[in-house]
């Protein structure tokens, strides 16, 4: 097995011997399960008989990695018994609804619970499980807007010569789906997991894990809003040293249209960076903030003079904090991700290897996306559950269609209620 974590076969990771049950949903909770799953859990998706509504190719459903799925119909009358069968020998589970639809579907807390009392049942969500808010719809954009974090992130400066600075009154940028679902909500969702699996471990008890995006988001921005209370941070966006508004921590086009990241806040490295750049010995100081416009008008003079590549060249091996902005194709080929295997080729689909990394447990690629329902055999014989094996009886239904059916706590289809045949979103 190399650095990065990729193999074929065999249990590996540190969690290998933890069961995790995934209800299947979008976004954040299938993210939660794969990390659970890179680290070596035995994770089983419980898909619905109904195709994704995000209408992704299987294979390449990155999510699903490191997965097995059964099929199990929540609608049909066997459906939360199969389900609860699969809680007796599990140590996590992973839903997204609603608040409230887990407990009408029969797959709630306080059923799962008494069925094992040391699982960790968690609760993937936008809004939360309580609150004005809990039973609304929503997605990414709105839980980052709502927690205050979608507005710190400003749009890139132009960094051209009449061009000062970003407008700090303009529109936020957008940073796809990350800061929200996956950063406030994935990962808080598997640190309060594993948390939760360290006691449940001690003592015996488990609980309910209430990992809500807008809590998530929020306490990314904890170090800001330390900032923020001592006078250090302007509550606008594009105007603080890290967001944009110091010209040394900033974006800027070279001559062929490709992009420079700059990050040279410590004097040491500024000093490098602008020596490198060849600001000249009459441009303003790092610090003189009342010349600020005219530093980020000649440093971005500078950079529009030579290619990304040849500048590329010129901060090689250098201490000045200048990077190149790549695309997701182009940071497959980097030289230093590529050394260190952070992305692989599996069945000819480039993905992350892993992360992070162990010394003694490495996590691993040990199986390719899962196909709905193509697992369950050996689910049933694995875990012991024979009932998943059973063929399901008619649908009955197990939703009113009057109520929100859907989850509420990702990026994907989450709007008015719909019929009973999707409990998840």
């Amino acid at each position: 097995m190399g650095d990065s974590g990729v193999h074929g076969g065999g249990a590996g990771g540190p969690l290998a011997g933890v069961r995790v049950v995934e209800l299947a949903g979008i976004g954040p909770g299938p993210f939660a399960a794969m990390l659970l799953g890179d680290l070596g859990a035995d994770v089983v998706r419980v898909d619905r008989p109904e195709p994704s509504p995000l209408g992704i190719e299987p294979a390449y459903d990155l999510a699903n990695r490191n997965k097995r799925s059964v099929v199990v119909d929540l609608k049909d009358p066997e459906g939360p018994g199969r389900v609860l069968d699969l809680v007796d020998h599990a140590d996590l589970l992973i839903e997204g609804y609603r608040p409230g639809v887990a407990e009408r579907l029969g797959v709630g807390p306080e059923a799962c619970l008494a069925r094992n009392p040391a699982l960790v049942y968690g609760r993937m969500t936008g809004w939360g499980q309580h609150g004005p808010l809990a039973a609304r719809a929503g997605h990414d954009i709105g839980y980052t807007a709502v927690a205050g974090v979608l507005g710190l992130v400003a749009p890139t400066a132009a960094a051209l010569p009449d061009v000062s600075a970003s407008d700090p009154d303009g529109p936020p940028a957008l940073p796809a789906n990350l800061l929200g679902d996956y950063a406030g909500g994935s990962l808080y969702l598997v640190v309060g997991l594993l948390a939760a699996l360290h006691h449940a471990r001690a003592t015996g008890a488990g609980q309910v894990v209430d990992a809500a995006i807008v809590d998530g988001a929020a306490h990314l921005t904890a170090v800001l809003q330390g900032l923020l209370a001592g006078g250090r941070w302007q509550d606008r966006r594009g105007v603080n040293l890290l967001d944009g508004g110091a010209p040394f921590y900033a974006v800027y086009p070279a001559a062929d249209g490709g992009h420079l990241a700059v990050g040279a806040l410590e004097p040491q490295f500024y000093a490098e960076f602008a020596r490198l750049l060849e600001l000249g010995p009459d441009a303003p100081g790092q610090w003189d903030t009342a010349r600020w416009p005219e530093l980020r008008a000649r440093i971005a003079a500078r950079f529009a003079t030579r290619t990304r590549a040849a500048w590329e060249a010129v901060f090689a091996g250098s201490d000045a904090c200048v990077e190149p902005v790549l695309t997701m194709r182009q940071a497959h080929a980097h030289e230093h991700l590529a050394s260190r295997g952070t992305y692989v080729e599996v069945d000819g689909v480039t993905q992350p290897a892993p992360a992070p990394r162990f010394s003694a447990t490495p996590g691993a690629l040990r199986r390719p996306p899962a196909r709905p329902g193509a697992d369950t055999a050996e689910v049933a014989r694995d875990w012991g559950v024979p009932s998943l094996a059973a063929e399901p009886a008619e649908s009955a239904g197990s939703v009113d269609p009057a109520e929100p059916a859907d989850r509420a706590g990702s990026t994907g289809p989450t709007g008015p209620a719909r019929t009973p045949a999707s409990p998840t979103a």
